[in-house]
């Protein structure tokens, strides 16, 4: 059943580490290769969240154009990203599909070098929607099976392609993830009950995902840059009173363009600015959820 109502008016000081009056998430999405494709056996080539995104339909045969749009988040725009964050010893989350890094494993070696937790977002770029139970069950063994191999460790938390199944919590739960983020209701942690247990849900948003980019919304690093400081802003102002959450996700095909990662560099360093922020791994703040409003006192 849907909850319509959350917190409410009762939001919870959620505590976060030094009094941060908002807690600051920067998700690189890593999907790169794991999009379907002719050479992988797909009827077509698909270049989801680039410039050509839908613009190749008409392709017979393999769309070698998708595919380099695709592969320069994988060979120069992550780097880029990466360096932005490197430079100011800020933390990230990886959202990665395990074929993107099957292809790409450099980027596991140096994004665990570099301290990032590992969100789980599929065996391929998958619609889990779109799959039915033994489907998807067999997705996320497969997934597990090569992040164990590549990154060397199985995910804390979950992220589906745009969204989940009516089962995709269950089978996490089954499995004993420790969260996922497959809801967008909220601005904070929330527990939720699946299968008798409470499990933990860290809300994403679209607001400030990078996407715009390729639906035409945004055209230059202002764009993003504007967007991201208004969400600080109001954020952190409301924070003197009530703490929140601020996840920023960025694909490294999209923001990783040169362009465009200069509204990234002038939010990082404008955000950066300010005191009394955390800048924290969604794995740090799925663990300081469980440390300081464990399930059994949640309401």
């Amino acid at each position: 059943m849907r909850d319509l109502v959350g917190y409410g008016r009762n939001r919870p000081d959620p505590q976060w580490p030094g009094g941060a009056r908002l807690a600051v998430n920067i998700t690189l999405a890593v999907e790169e290769g794991a999009e379907d494709s002719v050479e992988d056996g797909f009827e077509h080539s698909e270049a989801p969240l680039t410039d050509a995104e839908g613009a190749g339909a008409d392709v017979p045969g393999r769309d070698l154009t998708a595919e380099s749009m695709m592969a320069y988040g994988s060979r120069v725009g992550f780097w880029r990203l990466q360096r932005l964050l490197e430079e100011r010893g800020l933390p990230a989350t990886i959202a990665a599909c395990a074929v993107a890094l099957e292809y790409n494993p450099q980027i596991a070696v140096h994004a665990r070098f570099a301290g990032y937790d590992l969100l789980g977002h599929g065996y391929r770029y998958t619609k889990h929607y779109l799959l039915d139970e033994e489907e998807e069950r067999a997705h996320l063994k497969m997934a597990l099976a090569s992040f164990k191999s590549i990154w060397g460790a199985e995910p804390d938390g979950w992220y589906c392609r745009y969204g989940p199944s009516e089962v995709t919590r269950e089978l996490l739960v089954e499995h004993g993830f420790l969260y996922d983020s497959d809801a967008y209701d909220d601005e904070l942690p929330y527990w939720s009950a699946v299968g008798g247990r409470k499990h933990l849900v860290i809300p994403n948003t679209d607001a400030a995902n990078d996407d715009k980019f390729s639906k035409g919304w945004w055209a230059t690093g202002d764009d993003l840059f504007t967007t991201l400081k208004d969400t600080f802003d109001v954020l952190y102002a409301e924070g003197e009173r009530s703490p929140g959450m601020m996840t920023v996700t960025l694909h490294p095909r999209v923001s990783g363009h040169a362009g465009r990662s200069a509204g990234v560099a002038r939010f990082l360093d404008y955000a950066r600015g300010h005191e009394a922020v955390w800048w924290a791994r969604r794995s740090d703040i799925a663990r300081h959820w469980y440390e300081n409003f464990p399930p059994e006192i949640a309401r």
